[in-house]
Protein backbone atom coordinates (compact mmCIF):
# COMPACT_ATOMS: atom_id res chain seq x y z
CA UNK A 1 0.00 0.00 0.00
CA UNK A 2 1.52 3.31 -1.11
CA UNK A 3 0.86 6.48 0.80
CA UNK A 4 -0.23 9.32 -1.43
CA UNK A 5 0.70 12.84 -0.57
CA UNK A 6 -2.28 15.13 -0.52
CA UNK A 7 -1.57 18.23 -2.57
CA UNK A 8 -3.35 21.44 -1.73
CA UNK A 9 -3.01 24.33 -4.16
CA UNK A 10 -1.90 27.45 -2.32
CA UNK A 11 -3.76 30.67 -3.05
CA UNK A 12 -1.40 32.90 -1.05
CA UNK A 13 2.38 33.23 -1.12
CA UNK A 14 4.46 31.54 1.55
CA UNK A 15 5.58 34.93 2.89
CA UNK A 16 1.99 36.08 3.29
CA UNK A 17 0.94 32.85 5.02
CA UNK A 18 3.89 33.02 7.43
CA UNK A 19 3.23 36.69 8.19
CA UNK A 20 -0.45 35.98 8.85
CA UNK A 21 0.37 33.05 11.13
CA UNK A 22 2.85 35.22 13.08
CA UNK A 23 0.17 37.90 13.51
CA UNK A 24 -2.39 35.31 14.68
CA UNK A 25 0.09 33.81 17.15
CA UNK A 26 0.90 37.23 18.62
CA UNK A 27 -2.80 38.04 19.01
CA UNK A 28 -3.38 34.72 20.78
CA UNK A 29 -0.36 35.31 23.03
CA UNK A 30 -1.71 38.73 24.08
CA UNK A 31 -4.69 37.04 25.73
CA UNK A 32 -2.52 34.65 27.75
CA UNK A 33 -0.89 35.32 31.11
CA UNK A 34 2.90 35.38 31.32
CA UNK A 35 4.28 31.86 31.17
CA UNK A 36 5.57 29.04 29.01
CA UNK A 37 2.64 28.85 26.63
CA UNK A 38 2.76 32.56 25.86
CA UNK A 39 6.55 32.49 25.35
CA UNK A 40 6.20 29.46 23.09
CA UNK A 41 3.66 31.27 20.89
CA UNK A 42 5.85 34.38 20.71
CA UNK A 43 8.89 32.27 19.79
CA UNK A 44 6.94 30.57 17.00
CA UNK A 45 5.78 34.01 15.75
CA UNK A 46 9.41 35.20 15.59
CA UNK A 47 10.39 32.03 13.71
CA UNK A 48 7.59 32.60 11.20
CA UNK A 49 8.68 36.21 10.67
CA UNK A 50 12.29 35.14 10.17
CA UNK A 51 11.25 32.45 7.70
CA UNK A 52 9.15 34.96 5.78
CA UNK A 53 12.10 37.37 5.54
CA UNK A 54 14.46 34.60 4.43
CA UNK A 55 12.01 33.37 1.80
CA UNK A 56 11.54 36.90 0.51
CA UNK A 57 15.31 37.38 0.35
CA UNK A 58 15.88 34.05 -1.42
CA UNK A 59 13.26 34.79 -4.05
CA UNK A 60 14.27 38.42 -4.61
CA UNK A 61 15.38 39.30 -8.15
CA UNK A 62 18.64 40.81 -6.85
CA UNK A 63 19.88 37.47 -5.54
CA UNK A 64 22.34 35.84 -7.92
CA UNK A 65 23.09 32.15 -8.07
CA UNK A 66 26.71 31.16 -7.36
CA UNK A 67 28.80 30.70 -10.51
Amino acid sequence: MTKRRRRVPQTQSLELRLTQEAYDLRETAKALPLGRERESLLRKARQDETAAHLTEWLTSPGLRSPS
